[in-house]
């Protein structure tokens, strides 16, 4: 049986990878079974229709330890697989504690960006306890080059140490005919002039540069759709409004399947600060969407061939963002190759380089 740890199910990128590994795991003929720090998220429900989930109800990650000792003792699973840092660093010390399973630690963001304003004593924190623990995980390894390099330079160890995996992304269905309708109908505007961007409300997607872009884009019949949720909402309602953008943007929410937004869109664009991989960009692309990103690290340059398979613009200038923006939707795109691209990252490839790091 194959455990996989994680904090919770909420609706993120690193959590949709696992749950898209598990399922691929299962089709191959492999137990499955979340583990879970708190048993709640947008993808519980899915995840408890097909799988076992326990939930170890530790809010906090340093009553983890105990309560992981006591699950590893009483199910016994022939592998471990943990995604996201503390429980990477927390879920090796198990093997101190007895536990014979194979143990794989993964992450899923360049951890020094995304703890760059935590201050000095939470980065000590960081780099002793990976330079301690990774030591005593079976395999190591990150979702982009971009990632595994950190890790490296984040534990002290030699980058030999870490592999990269880049993460699933399933093929995108076939949309039913009545849903396509239904959303043809919110972004009311023409073909051609669709622009979708897909993702949390947070500063490291840092959406407030793709609505100054929108507003630079001169193009009036264009509609800027933005599919995801978070504390940052009310601020972009804000700024659109100082753009004077506001009734051509469409806040659509959180939705667990973004499959029909892509379809419909002419454009996918990702303006974030950093990525660990950037999920959504193969999205776009399984489902024949051109796509224009921020050139950040770590991931879009990886994904996109450093602009074969859509345009890179500079982090942070809205300016280049939106002259990439125009000539993409100016431009013609093959989307057959899009496709083609995006099936170089299918669950297939990445769960059997996962189940030989897991020895299974």
């Amino acid at each position: 049986m194959i455990s996989i740890l994680l904090p919770d199910l909420r609706g993120g990128g690193a959590e949709r990878v696992n749950l898209d590994l598990a399922h691929e795991f299962a089709r191959q003929g492999h137990q499955v079974e979340f583990v879970l720090m708190q048993a709640r998220g947008e993808f519980l429900a899915e995840a408890q229709v097909a799988f076992s989930v326990v939930d170890l109800a530790t809010p906090r990650a340093r009553s983890l330890p105990l309560a992981l000792v006591r699950y590893l003792r009483q199910r016994r699973p022939d592998a471990l697989l943990v995604a996201m840092w503390p429980l990477t660093v927390i879920a090796p010390i198990m093997r101190l504690a007895g536990y014979h399973g194979r143990i794989v630690v993964s992450e899923h963001c360049v951890l020094s960006s995304q703890y760059a304003n935590w201050g000095w004593a939470h980065r000590t924190t960081l780099r002793i306890s990976m330079a301690a623990a990774y030591r005593l995980a079976h395999a190591r390894l990150g979702v982009s080059e971009g990632v595994a390099d950190n890790m490296a330079s984040l534990s002290g160890a030699r980058r030999r140490m870490f592999a990269v995996v880049h993460n699933p992304i399933p093929s995108r269905k076939i949309s039913d005919a009545q849903e396509l309708r239904l959303i043809d109908a919110l972004w009311d505007a023409p073909n051609g002039a669709r622009i979708l961007t897909v993702g949390s409300m947070k500063p490291q997607k840092n959406h407030p540069l793709l609505l100054r872009a929108f507003a630079r884009l001169d193009r009036p019949d264009a509609r800027l759709m933005f599919l995801g949720d978070g504390t940052g909402r009310e601020d972009l309602l804000s700024l659109a409004r100082d753009l004077d953008v506001a009734d051509r943007v469409i806040f659509a929410g959180f939705h667990p399947d973004p499959t029909p937004f892509y379809k419909t869109a002419d454009l996918f664009v990702l303006s974030s600060n950093n990525e660990g991989f950037g999920n959504v960009i193969v999205e776009a692309l399984s489902c024949g969407t051109p796509v224009v990103s921020t050139d950040c690290p770590s991931g879009p340059a990886e994904i996109l061939e450093n602009g074969r398979w859509g345009r890179l613009s500079p982090v942070g200038e809205a300016d280049a963002l939106a002259k990439a923006m125009r000539a993409s939707l100016e431009d013609y795109h093959d989307t057959a190759a899009l496709k083609r691209r995006a099936s170089d990252f299918s669950p297939e490839i990445a769960a059997r380089k996962y189940l030989a790091l897991l020895d299974l």
